[in-house]
């Protein structure tokens, strides 16, 4: 009976140490099973799925994933818009599907071969309760993730941001096209202009409107000038500028309104002044700063005689001189170095400033040669045929000497003065009468100067105020005559007659007989030296 109690006991604890060491076998292989997930865990965390729930366009539910990539989504008007614009490029025809989400319940996309991506991509989406859950699927990352340390992941976010934030306020117009000529992305300047953001209620289109029409196999590389037509009927114009990448390009439109203006302004401004020149008759020559032709106007061939292709070949300034001392256009030089002497000072003053100076040609032509000083150093001549104006002054002043020998020949004594009672002209016989010689007088003579010379040779007579009235009045004015008594005894008859513009002719006449001097003052006695001697 007891050795059956013995017996029983060691069957119970050999059972009882069968299940321990079972337990603890199976706890070893248990923890070495968990052991191998557990440090591929380390290295590829559980990464969370990008998950979108959405309203029709309105965002109702979102995982981290899912806003991280709606915060790095192009800029657009609402969630939908971002969303759009993120996979719209990347899932053709993705537009064209949702629509029909309602009526298929569940869609599955795959990202196109030429996607910004590096691998493809897996969209999936459900109608769930009439709600459109979208799921975004990376096969190559899926279940897992990389880690990074907090530093790395904050300085690639701060850089995102700020390349972001540049692109966004750049002037500029920034787009990015695949091989095909498709936009893959545009920064915010190009999405203003393309117009996909005027109204807000509406989700960001894309494609986005291709507004350049752009060669990329001859504008890589290069810049074009292109002109965008606006809805205000307010042409555009645009620098673009294309540089290759792989599997694309990336272009750059740079605003040149401000540059075409400045272009046109001066394009009317040449313009403008090459019809001023060539209407011009005074013949024009600029040098630039080596003395070489730059510019000159038709008058210049026409008045200098020299042929327009020896002045288009842009001849120096002493080869230009040389050609007209051979054309005889110029003044006959005594010698050819004092010629290059003088030549060499015309073109120092005229670069130092303001200079002028007469040609009389054998011809018997005259030019006024002008030079003035450009900038840059450059020098600019005029030269002007005055031979017209020179023999206008001639005749002229022939006129006057010959008109001025009439009066002196006249045996009556004849003084004419302005409206302002100035002295204008008078003749011998007048300076004989009154011992006078106004030509040589200092200043200028008066009616008044001239009355205190009459009464101080004649005697009291009440024409001498008439005359003062006369000289005086303005308007319509008789004629007076007058005889006067000389202090010598003599009659002098005395006319004050109406001029034109308001002047006056006094003139005397002496009865016929020897002319008595001795009473007269002396000739070239200064007018009002006398008068005042004769108060």
């Amino acid at each position: 009976m007891q050795v059956e109690w013995i017996q029983a006991l060691i069957i119970v604890v050999t059972s009882v140490g069968s299940a321990l060491i079972a337990l603890l076998l199976l706890s070893v292989w248990t923890h070495r099973r968990t052991a191998a997930p557990s440090g591929l865990g380390l290295a590829h965390p559980v990464l969370e799925q990008t998950v979108f729930l959405f309203d029709d366009q309105e965002l109702v539910d979102a995982t981290g994933p899912a806003r991280a990539l709606l915060d790095a989504a192009p800029m657009a008007a609402s969630e939908w818009a971002r969303l759009s614009a993120f996979l719209a490029p990347r899932f053709d025809g993705f537009a064209k599907a949702m629509s029909a989400l309602a009526e298929r319940g569940h869609i599955e996309l795959c990202s196109s071969p030429g996607a910004e991506d590096h691998g493809q991509l897996k969209l999936i989406a459900e109608d769930v309760n009439g709600l459109a859950r979208i799921t975004l699927i990376d096969p190559e990352a899926e279940g897992r993730g990389i880690l990074v340390d907090g530093l790395s992941q904050r300085a690639l976010e701060d850089e995102l941001d700020l390349l972001r934030l540049t692109l966004d306020h750049s002037p500029a117009l920034v787009w990015r096209e695949d091989a095909n000529g498709t936009l893959t992305w545009a920064n915010r300047a190009y999405i203003l202009r393309s117009g996909a953001l005027e109204d807000t209620e509406e989700a960001l289109v894309w494609p986005l409107p291709r507004l350049f029409n752009l060669d990329t196999g001859t504008t890589l590389g290069g810049s074009r000038r292109m002109r965008l037509d606006a809805a205000e009927d307010k042409p555009a114009w645009f620098d673009c500028h294309s540089f290759p990448l792989e599997g694309g390009a990336l272009h750059f439109a740079l605003p040149a309104d401000a540059t075409v203006r400045a272009e046109k302004a001066l394009r009317d401004f040449v313009q403008t002044l090459t019809k001023t020149f060539a209407d011009l008759p005074i013949g024009l020559a600029i040098f630039d700063r080596q003395r070489q032709l730059q510019l000159f106007n038709p008058a210049l061939i026409d008045l200098l005689q020299l042929g327009p292709e020896f002045l288009s070949a842009r001849p120096t300034l002493y080869a230009f001189l040389d050609r007209l001392r051979e054309a005889r256009m110029m003044p006959e030089p005594k010698d050819y170095r004092s010629w290059r002497l003088q030549m060499t000072e015309l073109e120092q003053a005229a670069a130092a400033g303001f200079h002028s100076e007469t040609w009389t040609l054998p011809s018997g032509q005259t030019y006024r040669v002008t030079g003035r000083p450009h900038p840059d150093g450059a020098v600019a001549f005029l030269f002007e045929d005055i031979s017209s104006e020179v023999s206008l002054t001639r005749r002229f002043r022939a006129e006057l000497e010959m008109g001025q020998e009439v009066l002196d020949l006249m045996a009556e004594a004849v003084a004419v003065f302005l409206p302002s009672g100035e002295l204008a002209l008078s003749n011998r016989a007048y300076g004989r009468l009154w011992g006078v010689e106004p030509d040589t007088t200092l200043g200028r003579v008066t009616m008044t100067d001239a009355l205190r010379i009459w009464q101080s040779q004649c005697e009291s007579s009440p024409v001498w105020a008439d005359a003062r009235d006369f000289s005086a009045r303005v308007g319509t004015r008789q004629p007076i005559a007058d005889t006067v008594t000389l202090l010598d005894g003599r009659s002098l008859s005395c006319r004050f007659l109406p001029m034109s513009g308001g002047a006056m002719m006094a003139s005397f006449a002496l009865p016929p007989g020897p002319v008595m001097a001795g009473h007269l003052p002396p000739p070239g006695a200064d007018l009002r030296a006398t008068a005042q001697s004769t108060r």
